[in-house]
C-alpha cells in the first residue's frame, strides 16, 4: 500500500520545496507540480509533491489519518 500524506508547502526554489505538517520538516521535488506555490497544501510521497489539494481536503485526510492510527 501507498500512503500520500497532506503536507504544506512553505518555501519553493525552482522545483524543490519544503513542506511542514505535525510539527515536520521535509524538503521534496515539485517536479511533478510546478504550479505549486507556498501556502498551498500538497500530497507528498516517497520525497515527491504529486498533488496539489485545498486547506479543507487536507484537514479532512489527516483528520482521517490521525483516527486510522489511534484506532
Amino acid at each position: 500500500m501507498c500512503l500520500g500524506i497532506p503536507m504544506k508547502l512553505v518555501e519553493k526554489e525552482g522545483d524543490q520545496g519544503w513542506v511542514e505538517s505535525g510539527g515536520l520538516r521535509r524538503e521534496v521535488s515539485l517536479a511533478l507540480v510546478p504550479e505549486a506555490q507556498p501556502g498551498q497544501w500538497v500530497i507528498v510521497h516517497a520525497g515527491f509533491a504529486i498533488e496539489t489539494m485545498s486547506e479543507d481536503e487536507a484537514a479532512e485526510t489527516l483528520a482521517m489519518l490521525r483516527e486510522a492510527l489511534d484506532g
